[in-house]
């Protein structure tokens, strides 16, 4: 398979329309803010989706309670989304940390009608393993493979990473445990179907949207220093969606 490298705007026409489905703010800007960005210079319609608010994620939730922290990840999200030029960002609304126990039908019904409504021809979110093993990014990236198979709508493209990122950073994700047992993912070069090249202009852009969440993004900004995170995400990857490796949803809840 031939991997289709993204690197301009006139480049991010061919995916035309873009849907991405992720988990709490921050997620999108991490895993596909260059490729947002691009297709939105191209002309193309961008939707993202965000499942919580991110209300729960805290060390320390004296100073940020969940309804202070809800409505302040909602203004960051909104700043992160103009500096993308994305103007159609939906909230589902649910609980934080709570998406496994959640009923599968209202949840991939809600996403569907999404796909029926904006008509995506590019579809991205998590691959089964969530990319850091979050409960939160599996449960997404379930809802939104089934929602998929369902419309028979576009593309679905799962972020992923590589060999390549996995062996450059091995100390940075010693020293920072981001990733949950047996990730980062190895994904090689040939099972790559996406990838977007970030220039020193759009990372510059992709940054300023990630620093938008300062929330969530100051305190690994700062442990990992200006230099280490600015490689970081430098390159967004993407694999076909293999249907055969998606885990099974969880029973419904009664």
């Amino acid at each position: 398979m031939t991997t289709l490298r993204i690197t301009h705007h006139l480049d991010a026409r061919t995916l035309g329309t873009v849907l991405g489905v992720w988990a709490h703010p921050d997620d999108e800007a991490y895993l596909s803010a260059g490729l947002m960005a691009l297709a939105r210079d191209a002309g193309n319609h961008v939707t993202c989706v965000t499942a919580t608010l991110g209300e729960h994620g805290t060390d320390d939730p004296g100073t940020w309670p969940p309804v202070r922290l809800a409505r302040t990840r909602r203004m960051e999200i909104a700043a992160s989304m103009a500096i993308l030029g994305v103007t159609d960002h939906r909230i589902l609304g649910y609980e934080d940390g709570t998406l496994p126990q959640q009923e599968l039908e209202p949840a991939v019904g809600a996403i569907a009608a999404v796909i029926e409504e904006v008509r995506p021809d590019t579809i991205v979110t998590f691959g089964p393993d969530g990319m850091t093993g979050h409960p939160d990014h599996q449960t997404v990236s379930a809802w939104t493979t089934a929602a998929w198979a369902r419309t028979g709508r576009g593309r679905l493209l799962h972020a992923t990473t590589t060999d390549t990122f996995a062996e450059e950073h091995a100390a940075l994700h010693e020293e920072i445990p981001v990733f949950g047992p047996g990730l980062p993912l190895r994904t090689p070069p040939e099972e790559v179907a996406l990838a977007v090249d970030l220039d020193d202009e759009l990372l510059d852009r992709k940054l300023a949207a990630l620093r938008a969440q300062a929330t969530q993004v100051g305190p690994v900004l700062a442990l990992m220093g200006e230099r280490a995170f600015r490689c970081w995400w430098r390159t967004e990857a993407f694999r076909d969606a293999d249907t055969a490796r998606v885990a099974p949803l969880p029973a419904a809840v009664s």
